[in-house]
């Protein structure tokens, strides 16, 4: 999560990042193509009785990309906000609201994460500020909280 001052200014975009999930995330991405390479190696090597081709050493290790890449997604959310309003990019999806569509930024007991409370009983999560993440999250959510009390204020 990337922090500046301990205030944010009206003209100022706050952006914030989870730390704990990204840097699990890259590690276990490392990881994963490490293992599928090392398995491809040895594959050839294998007294199984059965014949393995460079080829199927090749589809191993991208069987490694592919994994790591979804592994991946978890590093992807993040939080822009500044006095119009607040872009949240989740796993999948990125979302833009005006902080008039905003009822409350909410972190529930026992959540992993922040949330956007909407109208109607509806919310948006915010992977990016999560649990993990301890004094982080809780001082995003102080700067959030109070983005969203300025915007309402005018």
């Amino acid at each position: 999560m990337t922090t500046g001052s301990q205030r944010t200014t009206p003209s100022e975009t706050l952006v914030l990042r989870p730390l704990k999930v990204v840097v699990f995330a890259w590690v276990g991405a490392v990881a994963i193509v490490g293992l599928f390479t090392a398995i491809a190696l040895v594959l050839r090597n294998s007294p199984t009785g059965v014949v393995f081709r460079p080829a199927d050493q090749v589809a191993m290790v991208l069987l490694g990309v592919f994994m790591a890449g979804g592994v991946l997604l978890m590093a992807r959310p993040r939080i822009r906000a500044d006095a119009e309003g607040i872009e949240v990019r989740n796993v999948l999806a990125t979302r833009r609201l005006s902080w008039d569509q905003v009822e409350r930024v909410s972190f529930p007991d026992s959540a992993s994460w922040a949330r956007l409370d909407l109208p109607d009983y509806e919310y948006i999560p915010l992977m990016a500020v999560q649990a993990v993440d301890g004094a982080r999250a809780v001082k995003a959510m102080r700067r959030l909280r109070a983005l969203h009390a300025a915007a309402r204020d005018r």
